[in-house]
């Protein structure tokens, strides 16, 4: 079975970036037809997708946060990353990894709560 386990600050200032890791075992993220999303949760609101890096590599994101967002990945390692810049408090939220397939979610990771302040 597929894991996946998401890593990185869990307090990141204003106006910095916000850097994540997810791990996944079990799996490639190299395997045709998946593609390696992130989604957060702010407090209080529903799910929102940030983006995703496709099987072969190549990334999309979500229009709203498209010019402050990166998602990159390291094969060697199966993990993918995500970069989030000129973060502000309403970046603050649990963020999770997942894998999808035809759109639908099959796995995801427990999720990170990151806050933004100072």
């Amino acid at each position: 079975q597929v894991q996946l386990q998401e890593s990185g600050p869990g307090l990141v200032k204003p106006s910095q970036t916000l850097s994540l890791t997810c791990t996944v075992s079990g799996g490639s993220i190299t395997t045709n037809n998946y593609y390696w999303s992130w989604i957060r949760q702010p407090p209080g609101k529903g799910l929102e997708w940030i983006g995703y890096s496709t099987y072969s590599g190549s990334t999309y994101y979500s229009p709203s946060l498209k010019s402050r967002t990166s998602i990159s990945r390291d094969t060697s390692k199966n993990q993918f990353s995500l970069q989030l810049t000129s973060v502000t408090p309403e970046d603050t939220g649990v963020y999770y990894c997942a894998s999808q397939m035809g759109g639908v979610v099959v796995f995801s990771g427990k999720g990170t709560l990151v806050t933004v302040s100072s």
